[in-house]
């Protein structure tokens, strides 16, 4: 680790940050912290602009304007500094298919400039953490999703970087690949290294440390994952199974309980104002509206359901029309 070139405790600083590419705006003037050590989540439907920002941060990309800083150092004029500072992962892996296993880190090592009386130790790291050390010479296309993911974490922290960015990581690999790979991210945390991962998928955003809400091009919120859930979950959540759910949605908005609803998965959630009045109102309101109703009761609000409620409230603000995700 570089301690000396950290400002304080912050790992990743960012203020108004802009992207554009011709008159699109990919992201616009964002600004946050990441501290040292954290967990940090980008969170977002695709296009919304997180792997514009990891871009910006890791230097592939340049900012339009604004301003950031990545273990102390200046996005805009040390980007071939920092990126001997940090390791970056993405959703293809970074990993080349026609190399064997071993090629693969000893090409890495190259990269990184791994002093050679460290090299041996950190790829049998590698081999070891992967559990590829019988299967060093296998072509690394050959390998299942989930194996050739743990090669590509151990690839990206070879050098022993002080800020591990993840784009998209899991993207495309099962749950429970996906699982077992956020064990290991957790392993990285717990050594001291800073995490800076980008996620579409609610479930995984829920180990961050905190989390930042990104949805096109603006970040909406900001904080630890219980804190969103709580200040932007404060009615009571409701779902409602039915049929014709997206019928149901627009009847439902019609009654005097209900602050707002959405299409959640095959049924619907609804924020309601006086939840002991209203589960058995809803499902009569329905059935006399000719549905049937097979579910109607209060349910713990998830990140989902905020990240939902943060977009519908975005839209409305700007007058555009939401996208559910």
């Amino acid at each position: 680790m570089h301690e000396a070139a950290f400002q304080g405790n912050i790992a990743v600083q960012v203020k108004n940050l802009e992207r554009r590419f011709g008159d699109f705006v990919a992201v616009d003037r964002i600004s946050f912290e990441v501290k040292r050590g954290e967990i940090f989540g980008f969170l977002g439907p695709n296009g919304a602009g997180k792997s514009t920002t990891i871009r910006m941060l890791c230097g592939i990309l340049r900012p339009t304007a604004g301003e950031g800083h990545v273990a102390g150092l200046d996005i805009m004029k040390q980007t071939e500094l920092i990126k001997t500072r940090i390791g970056y992962m993405s959703q293809k892996f970074s990993l080349y298919d026609d190399l064997k296993v071993e090629e693969n880190i000893d090409f890495f090592s190259g990269i990184y400039q791994i002093a050679p009386e460290r090299q041996k130790a950190r790829k049998e790291w590698v081999l070891e953490m992967a559990g590829l050390v019988d299967r060093r010479d296998t072509r690394t296309g050959l390998l299942p999703g989930g194996v050739k993911q743990r090669l590509a974490l151990g690839c990206a922290v070879l050098h022993e970087p002080d800020i591990l960015f993840l784009d998209e990581p899991t993207s495309g690999v099962d749950p429970e690949n996906r699982r077992q790979f956020w064990d290991l991210i957790n392993e990285t945390s717990e050594q001291g290294v800073t995490v800076f991962v980008t996620t579409h998928y609610m479930d995984e955003a829920e180990y961050c440390n905190r989390i930042g809400l990104i949805y096109r091009g603006k970040l909406i919120a900001l904080g630890t994952p219980e804190r969103l859930k709580k200040e932007q979950m404060q009615d009571c959540l409701f779902e409602v199974i039915c049929d014709r759910p997206h019928d149901a949605l627009e009847i439902l908005e019609t009654h005097p309980a209900v602050q707002d609803g959405a299409l959640f998965g095959n049924g619907l959630h609804l924020m309601v104002k006086d939840p002991a009045a209203c589960a058995g109102p809803l499902r009569t309101f329905l059935q006399e509206k000719g549905f049937t109703v097979t579910r109607a009761e209060r349910i713990v609000p998830s990140l989902e359901d905020a990240f939902v409620s943060l977009i519908e409230e975005n839209d409305r603000m700007n007058g555009t029309g939401g996208e559910k995700s």
